[in-house]
């Protein structure tokens, strides 16, 4: 009887290669997405501010702070970056475990109690004459001599931990002046989203672009040489002095090389 040869066994599979890292849960990437843009946007526009305040068509960026002083500007776009920085700090954090955020669901006002009708109090003796005037406080930790605060870092973290992210992101908007006429139609639907459904801030952001508006004309109007280019420019206007819509790639028009690279065929 011939003997039949066994086929050699067959070798075990390899390990399976070693898992990546915890995926990124989807909303927070979302909310990563928008966070970086209006990064990208106030870095940018800190960057070139001055050389923009020299050029034609200032007044409609100016507009969006409700003046053209450059000192109030760019502590404004310090502050709104800073909170941009600790949002992606905490949604970055947030990843990391692995555990995605979701919507908030809006509250309802509870009813407030009326207040029982005060008792009469008895009449006190008129207070004597004040002989020294009583020294001013001074400004907290943070506060500048034109009422601008500046929070620390630290306060920064725990605001963006202990606040809805719509608000954050409402915050952020109102700092760097941001406005539905500077932005792609995609990138405003995207804020308009995270404001409505994590937290609200929508309304914040709407009444400052009008009442920005307002101090702006007031302010023009104190000058000799009033602009009016800026109240009724054209989206495609608006889209030449920025050099291009947040929620596309930053681009400064001013610069002659990439107004070279930018120019059409």
């Amino acid at each position: 009887m011939k003997t039949v040869a066994t086929n050699p066994s067959v070798a075990s599979p390899p390990d399976p290669p070693d898992q990546a890292g915890t995926a990124m849960p989807h909303n927070v990437g979302g909310l990563l997405h928008v966070a970086r843009v209006l990064l990208g946007y106030g870095r940018h526009l800190l960057d070139t501010l001055r050389q923009r305040a020299a050029a034609p068509g200032f007044n409609s960026i100016a507009a969006c702070f409700g003046t053209a002083s450059l000192a109030t500007i760019l502590s404004h776009l310090d502050r709104g970056i800073q909170r941009a920085a600790a949002l992606e700090r905490f949604l970055l954090a947030r990843a990391a475990t692995g555990r995605d955020l979701y919507s908030v669901e809006p509250r309802g006002r509870a009813p407030q109690p009326q207040p029982a009708p005060a008792a009469a109090e008895p009449e006190q003796p008129a207070a004597e004459p004040a002989t020294r005037r009583r020294p001013r406080p001074a400004s907290p930790t943070g506060w500048t001599n034109a009422g601008f605060f500046m929070p620390t870092p630290e306060d920064l973290d725990r605001q963006v931990r202990r606040t809805p992210i719509g608000q954050t992101i409402a915050a952020i908007c109102r700092d760097l002046g941001v406005v539905p006429g500077f932005c792609t139609t995609h990138f405003w639907s995207d804020l308009l989203m995270v404001m409505q459904h994590y937290g609200d801030g929508l309304a914040s952001v709407m009444q400052q672009e009008r009442d920005h508006r307002k101090a702006f004309d007031k302010e023009e109007d104190r000058k000799p040489a009033r602009n009016w280019d800026w109240l009724r420019m054209s989206r495609d206007a608006l889209h030449q002095v920025l050099g291009f819509f947040i929620g596309e790639p930053p681009v400064n028009p001013l610069d002659p090389a990439a107004a070279i690279a930018t120019a059409p065929p």
